[in-house]
């Protein structure tokens, strides 16, 4: 253990370990097939980082988005540990050297995409890299049970047959029990082995506020509580009309998305983090290495898609363990919203061929061909030429990743890259016979280095000013130099991109699983349910209903939740009014009854009963028919 401790306080500072970090490293360590259920902010990268390095191997951490991979592999140089990254946005050329330095160099930590697996250049590599672990990062995504399941982590179980022996670190930081048990199936584990940290955040103040204006409560909450906030709603427009409208109010606002420039979303967080701006009203691209201790509230202006994506973002308020509010706003429009996002999420396959057809006519890729191929995608540029619904267009290609034909990737900010192809002595006959050049050359390798080992990132803007030579003359340079065969030089790139797993089909040999569509439009709208029911619940501690969706029985109400603070009222403890509530629902779920009936069937005090029952019909969860009998609202 002592070994663990040096390790963590070497490289990241800290003298003891998290709850449940130090149980899961030395189960790993141990060689055991290994499950940690962290919510978010508990640390779960260490886990694999950890015992990781105190073996010798490299540890191979699947992950599926790209900008998370990056985030990672940056911090962790950083720190002096040498880690790289392969996925969709690399040339073959870069891939062909990151894994060679894979087995040949000393790096520790390669991240790379689910998608990479399969393909030929890894497994080949792979064959002679010396693993020590594999981490599976967000594994809920194996699951069809999850609430962002990816076909693509099917790929993951494969790996064992090229590392027999090797542990498997699954981690995910919202699971369900059912979840839970999928993922270690589908993972092939060896046993069951699962450790986890409750779900419960006694700092967090869970709140449903029933708002016809919503954008006056936000003022309210906002003028009650000092601090940093993030405020999620469901789209790009939303977060600027938010932000104007709190701009106008006086409020240190601003928004946040995925359509943003890399240096914006770069600068915005900085803001945010420094105290330069106080709100951030943002889609739920804002989250990712979000670790700010002090955010007071987080506010879901809409209904989200599933209780594990509200408790992941809820779970941003707080992270000083002081008191923090987690609010939903929710009014009777939410509920017809959904219903229409449900639509919007599972569009007719007819529409979805329509997608691939043009996919493919805008890429100009013949039938039979693309195989492999990536493609810069723009997808409101897709969406104008074709005249597709942005939101359909969006799902539809969603849904061809899910049944193989392509991979999308998330935005890449990938700046440009260099990497020398000759020696150094070569270099410097090249460098003696273009005088020219040879300063340029020069400066390069004073500004970086690594090149002659791998691509190292660049900044043209930086070369401009240290040679004062102009921008244009850079780029000439540069592209010189790679046409001379001195370098390879890959520009920066911004945009998405997808991938041709599979040639380009014709439209009518499109094959879709049926039986899969409809499953997963079946649990989309179960956990949209799950979502309105804790909305519209008026009986049950919010604290209690997370933590039993997650699996956690027997739990006590918070006493601080909009519900538990309601339930005051009628005088009575919390566990009191929680087992006669339970009663009445029983009773009641099954048949109308009068009063008197009631009164009798409930074995409590009659006063606390009847106080209770008052309270529930105030509330409307107990509602009164045409014969004066009492039944239990159905949500």
């Amino acid at each position: 253990m002592q070994n663990f401790t040096q390790i963590l306080t070497r490289y990241w500072g800290y003298n003891t370990f998290r709850p449940l970090q130090e149980e899961i490293i030395q189960s790993v360590y141990s060689g055991r097939d290994t499950m940690g259920l962290m919510p978010t902010g508990g640390g779960k990268s260490i886990t694999f980082q950890i015992p990781a390095m105190a073996k010798e191997g490299i540890c191979l951490v699947i992950t599926p988005l790209i900008a998370l991979m990056k985030d990672q592999v940056e911090n962790l140089q950083k720190r002096g540990i040498s880690a790289v990254a392969v996925h969709s946005g690399m040339s073959r050329e870069e891939i062909d050297i990151t894994l060679d330095n894979c087995i040949y160099g000393d790096v520790k930590f390669l991240y790379l995409s689910p998608e990479r697996i399969e393909t030929e250049i890894f497994k080949v590599r792979l064959q002679n890299m010396k693993v020590n672990l594999v981490a599976v990062d967000e594994s809920h995504c194996i699951s069809q049970w999850g609430y962002d399941f990816r076909p693509s982590y099917f790929r993951i179980t494969g790996l064992r047959d090229y590392l027999p022996g090797i542990p498997f670190l699954a981690l995910t930081a919202t699971a369900t029990p059912r979840v839970v048990e999928d993922i270690m199936d589908k993972l092939n584990f060896r046993e069951r082995n699962v450790f986890r940290k409750s779900f419960e955040r006694k700092n967090i103040v869970y709140l449903v506020e029933k708002a016809e204006d919503k954008y006056q409560r936000i003022l309210r909450i906002i003028s009650e509580n000092e601090g940093t906030g993030i405020i999620y709603v469901r789209n790009r427009k939303q977060t600027k009309e938010l932000t104007r409208f709190l701009q106008r109010q006086g409020l240190e606002a601003d928004f946040y998305h995925a359509g943003l420039t890399h240096e914006d979303r770069n600068r915005k967080q900085e803001e945010w983090n420094n105290g330069k701006i106080h709100i951030i009203v943002s889609t739920n691209a804002f989250g990712m290495g979000i670790d700010k201790p002090d955010v007071r509230y987080v506010i879901h202006l809409d209904l989200p898609d599933s209780l594990e994506a509200y408790f992941q973002e809820a779970g941003r308020a707080g992270r000083d363990e002081k008191k923090a509010l987690a609010v939903m706003l929710y009014n009777e429009a939410d509920r017809r919203s959904v219903s229409q996002r449900i639509a919007i999420s599972f569009p007719d396959m007819q529409i979805v061929k329509n997608v691939y057809q043009a996919l493919g006519n805008y890429f100009q890729i013949p039938t039979g061909g693309g195989k492999s191929h990536a493609f810069d995608f723009i997808l409101s540029d897709f969406v104008s030429q074709y005249r597709f619904n942005v939101l359909v267009a969006h799902n539809s290609l969603k849904i061809l990743e899910r049944e193989g034909y392509i991979e999308i990737t998330d935005e890449i900010n990938n700046p440009s890259r260099i990497y020398f192809r000759v020696q150094r002595d070569d270099l410097y006959k090249f460098q003696v016979e273009n005088e020219k050049l040879d300063g340029f050359i020069k400066l390069i390798l004073r500004s970086y280095s690594g090149m002659f080992s791998g691509f190292v990132p660049v900044d043209e803007d930086q070369l401009s000013k240290r040679s004062g030579l102009s921008l244009k003359d850079v780029y000439i340079y540069l592209n010189h130099l790679s046409a001379s065969g001195i370098i390879s030089y890959i520009p920066r790139k911004k945009n998405p991109v997808i991938v041709y797993t599979e040639e380009r089909l014709d439209q009518k040999n499109l094959r879709f699983s049926v039986e899969t569509y409809q499953f997963l439009k079946e649990r989309y709208i179960e956990r949209a349910n799950d979502v309105l029911n804790y909305a519209t619940n008026t009986s049950k501690c919010r604290s209690q209903m997370i933590l039993e969706y997650f699996g956690e029985k027997n739990t006590h109400p918070c006493g601080n939740c909009d519900i538990c603070q309601q339930r005051d009222k009628p005088g009575l403890s919390s566990p009191e009014f929680e087992l006669i509530t339970e009663k009445l629902k029983s009773l009641l779920g099954e048949d109308h009854l009068l009063l008197e009936e009631i009164i009798k069937s409930v074995s409590f005090d009659e006063e606390n009963v009847i106080k209770v029952f008052r309270w529930l019909v105030e509330n409307e969860e107990i509602l009164k028919d045409d014969k004066y009998r009492y039944y239990w609202r159905k949500n």
